[in-house]
């Protein structure tokens, strides 16, 4: 079995290689104007549909926005061009992923604007999922993003970008800034802007490490002396660095209050259980020192302050119990 230098040996880049390298990543020549239409196009695309699927709540939508969202490419581009020391393609290519960031926000907000559909923002799985990034996600983003610059690299397993472009969501988070955004939802906004810019660095930070150690920069004539590359990463770990903080105070909270949840839904089980079958405890949700509860039933039981009593009593990190009860025949299934 080959150990790890073989392998970087057998993939190293060779200047015979940068032509259609650098065809991939960056729009230059007489091809700009295609290689940039069809990226707009592809972009567009991609946002209307995320930004329905996440109105509409549904998985399979986003997960074909992220297939064809090209996003990634000008932000590999990036890392590249950096590696091989060109810092008009480096400029050029963030200045791409800045436009395009700004233009999926807007385009998104627009579309939330537009939309009838009432959107729940506590419930709605797609913008949950996206609102409060924990440090795992910056661990799938740094992994997915060592892939991503590889599959790149290597036309024989090119065919992997998709998978790639499905672990690390970019144009899904900046659909729901501009959805969050377009409600007043700023805080949503915020915590989405915040995975994006996870996943923005991460692929710099790992892409850059892998064209590194793949000999990119030895590759061309104009190679980047060892103190700027030490420069360059420097500033691109310092940025993950900075978004690895609040991440790691969101991963704590999220796990404080997945504890919390499983407490309180145990307590107001044994609370429902003393009353007939007729009650039945629907949801429980815990955002910091608050809690959620939600109970349906043939009539309100007299008693029902007493479990919100007995929560705040039992765990200690809850300081206000939101109680609610629902007829059984009026509740609707979510």
């Amino acid at each position: 079995m080959a150990n790890l230098s073989e392998i970087l040996k057998d993939n190293k880049f060779t200047p015979e290689d940068l032509p259609e390298f650098e065809s991939k990543l960056f729009f230059e020549g007489d091809r700009t104007q295609r290689h940039l239409v069809q990226f707009i196009a592809l972009l567009l695309l991609s946002t209307i549909i995320a930004a329905v699927g996440v109105i509409e709540d549904s998985t399979a939508t986003v997960i074909g926005a992220m297939i064809i969202a090209p996003l990634m490419t000008p932000i590999v581009a990036t890392t590249a061009a950096l590696m091989m020391g060109n810092g008009l393609r480096a400029f050029n290519s963030f200045l791409l992923v800045v436009v395009s960031v700004l233009g999926v926000i807007l385009v998104s907000a627009v579309i939330g604007m537009m939309s009838t559909h009432v959107i729940d923002f506590q419930t709605n799985s797609q913008i949950t999922a996206r609102v409060a990034p924990r440090f795992l996600d910056l661990i799938v983003a740094l992994a997915a993003g060592a892939a991503g610059a590889f599959a790149i690299s290597r036309d024989d397993i090119s065919d992997s970008i998709p998978g790639v472009a499905i672990s690390i969501s970019l144009v899904p988070p900046l659909c729901v800034v501009g959805i969050s955004l377009s409600s007043g939802q700023f805080s949503d906004a915020l915590g989405a802007l915040l995975l994006f810019l996870t996943n923005y660095l991460s692929i710099l930070l790992s892409g850059g490490a892998v064209f590194a150690l793949l000999g990119l920069g030895a590759a061309v004539a104009r190679d980047m002396s060892h103190l700027n590359k030490r420069k360059v990463y420097r500033r691109i770990a310092l940025g993950v660095i900075l978004v690895a903080i609040p991440l790691t105070a969101t991963s704590i909270k999220v796990a404080r209050d997945s504890i919390a949840q499983v407490r309180i839904t145990k307590i107001s089980n044994q609370w429902v259980s003393q009353y007939s079958t007729n009650f039945i405890l629907r949801s429980v949700l815990v955002s910091g020192d608050t809690a959620k509860i939600l109970i349906s039933g043939d009539e309100k039981p007299a008693t029902i302050k007493g479990l919100g009593e007995a929560i705040q009593t039992e765990v200690k990190q809850i300081k206000e119990v939101d109680l609610r009860f629902v007829r059984s025949s009026s509740y609707q299934y979510p």
